[in-house]
């Protein structure tokens, strides 16, 4: 009798079937495997580059916080010697608002633009800063020989049979030499018009036909001043009509400004940086109206203090 062989084929494709399964299941284990590896990879680096962020974040931080404790320095210094300082608080604001800024990111969320541009305005507070040490340095040195050389006249004043009034008299005068010496001076100050057409008239004897004038213009120099300190000088003028009243109009620059505890108006103002080289400033006003006939007088101020005057007549 024969024997029936059928099944073995069966069989055979069978295990061919769970083998290809196994090979199968081995290399989607292996992709898996593989992308695993890669995720894990991804997350280490961009775990590291989170770390790098946060420490540059925090390096630019306490680098603004220096900054800060340094104008903070400063201001009292320049306090310390009876001189404005609004400047070094304009500074402070900015160096505060910088760190509102860079402690309100989120971890790994400090950019390199960011961090670029923080860096460059952080070197610029410090070019600033070192500039200002160097200004504050030398006011102490002015006020240092200042010093000496006032205690050098007390002591031969002491020396002299002059009376107790006398010598107070004499450091009076002093101190106030001292106040003056600081105060700008606006020298070779000059009046020119401007027509409708927009052409300028100038006239040694400062007069001219009131009809033709658009706007008038006065130019001057700061003097130069070795004690004044080199800063930020705002120069407020006063264009006063025939009448006494001086021109003031918010919508073209005008303001209120204290002279000697009273309060007066001005026409136009401007923010000059003090060098001490003789720089030339310039104030071009138009009034929008009709010039009034007769003298008008110009007054230059800073600090509340006038620093020069001239007149001019229309007809």
């Amino acid at each position: 009798m024969e024997q029936d062989h059928s099944p073995e084929p069966k069989n055979n494709n069978r295990v061919l079937l769970i083998v290809a399964l196994i090979l199968v299941l081995l290399g989607i284990n292996g992709v898996l495997f593989y992308m695993n590896q890669q995720k894990s990879k991804q997350n280490e680096q961009l775990q590291a580059d989170v770390v790098t962020k946060d420490a540059k974040l925090e390096e630019q931080i306490k680098q603004y916080e220096t900054l800060k404790a340094d104008y903070e320095r400063q201001s009292q210094e320049v306090q310390g010697m009876g001189l404005a300082n609004d400047s070094l608080e304009a500074k402070l604001s900015q160096i505060n608002a910088d760190l509102l800024k860079l402690r309100s990111f989120r971890a790994g969320s400090f950019s390199i633009a960011e961090q670029q541009r923080f860096k460059q305005r952080a070197a610029n507070f410090e070019t600033q800063l070192r500039k200002k040490d160097e200004e504050i340095a030398q006011l102490k040195a002015d006020n240092e020989a200042l010093y000496t050389e006032t205690t050098t006249l007390k002591e031969r004043q002491n020396k002299l049979t002059d009376t107790i009034s006398t010598v107070v008299r004499s450091n009076q005068e002093l101190s106030e030499k001292v106040a003056v010496a600081s105060r700008l001076q606006a020298e070779n100050i000059r009046v020119g018009v401007v027509n409708s057409r927009e052409k300028e008239k100038a006239d040694d004897d400062n007069e001219f036909k009131a009809k033709r004038v658009e706007k008038i213009k006065i130019t001057f120099n700061l003097g130069r001043n070795d004690v004044s300190p080199k800063e930020t000088k705002q120069i407020m003028m006063r264009l006063i009509e025939p009448d006494g009243a001086a021109l003031y109009n918010l919508s073209t620059g005008g303001g209120t400004f204290m002279i000697d505890g009273a309060e007066a108006f001005y026409t136009a103002k401007q923010d000059i940086v003090f060098d001490n080289t003789r720089q030339p400033v310039q104030f071009l006003y138009a009034k929008g109206a009709a010039y009034k006939t007769g003298l008008h007088t110009v007054e230059l101020y800073e600090g509340g203090v006038m620093i020069g005057k001239t007149t001019f007549t229309l007809k």
